[in-house]
């Protein structure tokens, strides 16, 4: 099976192209303009074995908002695209991940409902050049296009390097767990209602 998909998105804020092999070995080519974002998605290709090749022309001149929710919208829609009837998937991820002092949990439903509850304290409005605000625009990208409900927990942190590095490592190990082909379950659609 071909897992794979990609999909692009042009507007007056943004130019994006994204692709994506849903079982590929964690290779990432990215170039958002935003290091810290290229850093935090690399983190989803390694840790959730997931091939991607993102590159993002935003207006950057402004911030980093449409960037960032548009590269989640464009994930979300290629991970929808390639995951397809989602047959012999397992469904459900979870993942807890530390970082030093900080330490997150990561649950996944490939559900077809988008669902996003996310809560992250961060100790700094500012990573880098990354304004923290945007995991959550990320994210929320992500899950209306995926069609996934997602719970982000921090559970610890004090620096906020470490809390965003350890969502998404979580959200990494957590997708790569709901995407595995499940050997018992070949062919067969995991919800009592025959689709999702």
């Amino acid at each position: 099976m071909n897992r794979t998909a990609e999909v692009s998105r042009n507007t007056a804020e943004t130019k994006i192209t994204a692709r994506v092999d849903l079982d590929g070995t964690g290779r990432a080519k990215l170039d958002t303009g935003i290091g810290f974002f290229d850093h935090m998605l690399d983190q989803i290709a390694r840790h959730g074995m997931i091939d991607l090749d993102i590159h993002a022309a935003g207006d950057l001149h402004i911030d980093g908002h449409h960037t960032v929710e548009d590269v989640g919208i464009c994930l979300g829609q290629a991970v929808h695209q390639a995951v397809g009837d989602k047959k012999g998937i397992r469904r459900y991820g979870h993942a807890y991940v530390p970082l030093d002092e900080a330490l997150s949990r990561v649950v996944i439903d490939f559900s077809g409902r988008p669902g996003l509850v996310m809560n992250v304290p961060f100790k700094s409005g500012m990573i880098g050049t990354f304004d923290s605000q945007l995991a959550h625009e990320f994210f929320q990208g992500f899950v209306n296009h995926a069609f996934v409900t997602l719970h982000i927990d921090n559970l610890k942190g004090e620096n906020a390097h470490h809390q965003c590095e350890t969502v998404f490592k979580a959200f990494a190990r957590a997708l790569r767990m709901a995407l595995e082909l499940d050997p018992r379950s070949v062919g067969v659609i995991p919800s009592t209602k025959g689709s999702l």
